[in-house]
């Protein structure tokens, strides 16, 4: 995806560092929805990782299906009734689930377009054709990918995406800029204003690098 190795490897680290962060915490949780969704994290920023070296191509359907799903899994927590103690209560929380829900979104349009970019839709000619001494003289029309082709329109998304993920981040590190200068008002909920705070730093590291990414793909 990047032609800077520097740059492969230092978004590798981050999203191996976030993806262990939500596996810590979600080995931590007593929850198990919270441990759901952490695991999905964690699987979406693993997932990313290898899309930055293009690992697993042939899975490539399945992950986007296993993000997909997990798209839909924060929409129903976000329009869940208030009753459902268990899934996403209070306003704040719905809208985490509904911004989470894009995330997980825009990670499986990601995927989506790295079905079209170039090796992913390369040329494939039957083997037939090839082991008959005399294929040359009526060769079989090539095969190409069929989501390849069928995506090409996706790449119009990459920019808006850009300035969506990017205001993300952006608002996330305000968050974290906010929560380091106040003062907490009681000794005991310094460890909760800790979480938070390690919560939106991760939370704009991973909006930083969504951002940068799709900005790759619509260039």
């Amino acid at each position: 995806m990047f032609n800077d190795p520097t740059v492969t490897w230092t978004l590798t680290a981050v999203l191996l560092l976030c993806a262990s962060h939500y596996l810590l915490q979600a080995a931590r949780s007593r929850h198990l929805t919270d441990q759901a969704n952490k695991g999905l994290h964690a699987l979406m920023n693993v997932l990313m990782a290898a899309m930055l070296w293009n690992l697993v191509p042939s899975t490539m359907l399945a992950q986007i299906a296993v993000l997909a799903g997990a798209a839909l899994w924060f929409v129903i927590q976000a329009v869940a009734r208030p009753e459902f103690k268990i899934l996403c209560a209070g306003s704040q929380d719905r809208l985490k689930c509904v911004y989470h829900s894009l995330t997980m979104a825009g990670a499986a349009l990601m995927l989506a377009m790295m079905a079209r970019a170039p090796g992913a839709g390369q040329e494939i000619v039957p083997a037939a054709a090839s082991s008959t001494p005399h294929a040359h003289h009526a060769p079989a029309p090539a095969v190409q990918n069929p989501l390849a082709s069928g995506l090409d329109h996706l790449s119009t998304l990459a920019m808006p995406l850009t300035v969506f993920f990017g205001t993300a981040a952006v608002v996330f590190l305000l968050l974290l800029l906010r929560g380091r200068a106040a003062k907490p008002a009681a000794r005991g909920r310094t460890a909760p204003q800790h979480s938070v705070r390690a919560d939106h730093g991760r939370e704009a590291l991973g909006a930083a690098v969504m951002a940068l990414m799709f900005a790759t793909m619509s260039a």
